[in-house]
């Protein structure tokens, strides 16, 4: 189980809170983010978009893994790490954003250095992976520099902006891992249908904005 609050250089992974509002509407209403997300974050980003992320993110039990990226005293962005179920139960994908003003200040390089290397020492988690749209070439550069391996292209594989766009598999393994004994200690696996129930709609990326 990874902790709550992570606490990195000059900034913090921490739960969401109500009083992100603001903060959230600000930097998630930008058109770099959204086209940079997966199908289910919106643009425009609204109140009520808002209200409907914190309602899940900054719930009374907040879902494990979905950071506040907390930087200058407010929340400027959004990391999430989400475990599959079922064939995928020993794996997770990692997706995240940061709004423009705090962009190449190296804070997602090393937010999600320090979110992988805590996930990948989890006894059952062997595999964490990132999947990017082709022209979003920082955050594969992110990804790089935590050794992430390019895996594949998937040609033609996701439709936004009125563009049909190539999706790019990034992944890290834990390469000390013996396959079969990581799987058995999964545990009982679910139907691949519940592995992102109950996610803020904000948290998945089709490649994020960095």
């Amino acid at each position: 189980m990874l902790p709550q609050i992570i606490q990195c250089s000059s900034f913090q992974l921490r739960p969401w809170r109500i009083a992100d509002k603001p903060a959230l509407l600000r930097y998630a209403n930008d058109r770099v983010v959204w086209r940079n997300m997966s199908g289910n974050f919106p643009y425009p980003f609204t109140d009520a978009d808002a209200d409907q992320l914190l309602a899940v993110a900054a719930g009374q039990t907040p879902p494990e893994g979905i950071y506040a990226i907390e930087a200058d005293r407010e929340a400027v962005g959004m990391l999430s790490i989400v475990r599959g179920r079922h064939i995928e139960c020993c794996f997770a994908e990692i997706g995240y954003w940061l709004g423009e003003a705090h962009r190449g200040r190296g804070i997602a390089t090393e937010a999600v250095g320090r979110v992988v290397e805590m996930a990948l020492a989890e006894p059952n988690l062997v595999r964490v992976a990132a999947p990017v749209a082709a022209w979003n070439t920082p955050s594969m550069r992110v990804l790089e520099r935590n050794g992430f391996v390019r895996e594949a292209v998937l040609r033609r594989a996701g439709y936004k902006d009125g563009t049909l766009f190539d999706r790019v598999i990034y992944a890290r393994i834990r390469e000390s891992a013996d396959p079969y004994v990581a799987a058995l200690e999964c545990g009982p696996t679910h139907d691949m249908g519940e592995s992102r129930r109950g996610q803020p709609p904000a948290s998945r990326s089709v490649g994020s904005a960095t």
